[in-house]
């Protein structure tokens, strides 16, 4: 019986895991939610295929602070890169497909902020039908925002 239970709770907390999981992340290459102060980082932006059609753009809005120096090619991708008066990337789109049961990354560098605090990724998927998946917490219980911790 108790093994029986333990099998029920493992099984569980592994498929919340797998939910919770399930959305488009941003994590530093070797895939941890936190960096440090002012350091050169490479971030992942992994995207994962959530419906039956293909997702067709991937659009992330850089946090305030972060100054992106270069991204690694994403083969069968093309990318637009949005920057403000300074020079300073502000936006990235990719365009592409990602098939269902499929997911991509996408990698940039960057160099954190001068200051401690949050960095709020916001991604917005754009599917085959062109209905957007926005995952920038204007519904956190759906669309979570990715974030960082910078120390």
């Amino acid at each position: 019986m108790k093994t029986l239970i333990r099998s029920a709770l493992t099984l569980s907390a592994a498929v919340l895991i797998s939910v919770a999981g399930a959305h488009a992340t941003v994590r530093t290459e070797g895939g941890l939610s936190e960096s440090k102060v002012g350091v050169s980082e490479t971030y992942r932006l992994n995207v994962p295929t959530e419906k039956e059609i293909s997702t067709t753009q991937i659009r992330l809005v850089i946090p305030a602070g972060v100054s992106v120096s270069r991204f690694q090619v994403t083969p069968g991708f093309t990318r637009t890169v949005t920057k403000n008066a300074d020079g300073l990337v502000t936006e990235v789109v990719w365009k592409g497909r990602v098939a269902p049961m499929e997911y991509a990354r996408f990698f940039l560098q960057a160099r954190n902020p001068a200051q401690a605090g949050e960095l709020v990724w916001k991604v917005y998927q754009t599917y085959s039908d062109g209905s957007v998946v926005a995952w920038d917490d204007a519904d956190p219980a759906k669309g979570p925002a990715g974030r960082t911790t910078v120390k």
